[in-house]
């Protein structure tokens, strides 16, 4: 279903402010650090200045939508009364401390609130992470695709397994390893998460929510992760940073979405993220 526009949510907002009364009491929000200033402005409208109206969870080592802007200047203050949740239940030892490589110890948002990454843990161990380059696509796929069959060989679901890459025009290599390794796939969209059977494929914006006993993150090539187009389009040195950031963020959503197996690959010359992933 295609996201409400900025100009649906300022109507909602002015109508909810103009009855004087929220239609609901409390309003608990996920995946908040992908909100945007529209839909801020219409969740500080429901919540109508009561100082527990509002309830936000989120991680802005997630943020893969939003250009941060300020809270506080919305009329919704956080700082003070967030806690950071430190024990990770979803995720391995092993794929967790690999993709924090990704991120600084604390990240920190417009109106200053940080979030210190120190100190989590998860509750479970599993294999280390595998990390690869190949000199060509073909490389690339036959690897992965020996990776998939091994998953696959030790009774890892079909449907459980997910391979990611950063844009549209690298799907063809997720499709090549997943031909390679003698499976099914399934193309992740808008409409379509995991299909019973099938590889899930897609990219890295769909793997968003999602979770799978092992994921192959396909084509981290130089000038692909981070996307070229998008550095070419920055205007000054700010925009270039948020740039880098999202698409770091981007590799770690992907990344995390691997409770068991991970395995990162590209082609030579390689994403610069992968050398902060080996070091």
């Amino acid at each position: 279903m295609p996201r409400p526009g900025p100009d649906l949510f300022g109507r909602v907002a002015e109508n909810i402010a103009a009855k004087g009364k929220p239609p609901f009491d409390f309003a608990v929000v996920d995946e908040a650090q992908d909100v945007g200033v529209a839909e801020l402005r219409f969740l500080a409208a429901l919540g109508a200045g009561r100082p527990d109206g509002l309830f936000f969870a989120g991680d802005l080592g997630q943020r893969i939508f939003q250009q941060p802007f300020s809270w506080l200047s919305l009329g919704v203050d956080v700082r003070g009364r967030s806690y950071t949740l430190r024990i990770n239940y979803r995720t391995s030892h092993q794929i967790r401390a690999q993709a924090d490589k990704l991120l600084p110890p604390a990240l920190s948002d417009v109106d200053g609130l940080s979030e210190d990454r120190r100190g989590t843990v998860s509750v479970f161990n599993g294999p280390a992470p595998e990390i690869a380059t190949f000199d060509d696509p073909e490389q690339e796929a036959e690897a992965v695709g020996a990776w998939i069959a091994a998953r696959l060989q030790e009774g890892v679901e079909p449907q459980e397994i997910g391979v990611f890459v950063r844009s549209p025009r690298e799907l063809r290599r997720a499709r090549a390893a997943v031909k390679q390794a003698g499976a099914a796939a399934a193309e992740l969209s808008d409409r379509i998460e995991v299909t019973p059977g099938r590889l899930s494929v897609g990219t890295m914006h769909l793997a968003k929510g999602l979770e799978f006993r092992a994921v192959a993150v396909m084509a981290s090539d130089d000038e692909v992760l981070p996307l070229q187009e998008r550095i070419e389009a920055v205007a000054d040195d700010a925009d270039l940073e948020d740039v880098y950031n999202t698409e770091r963020h981007l590799l770690y959503v992907a990344c995390t979405r691997a409770r068991d197996y991970l395995l990162v690959t590209g082609v030579k010359p390689a994403s610069e993220f992968l050398d902060d992933l080996l070091n």
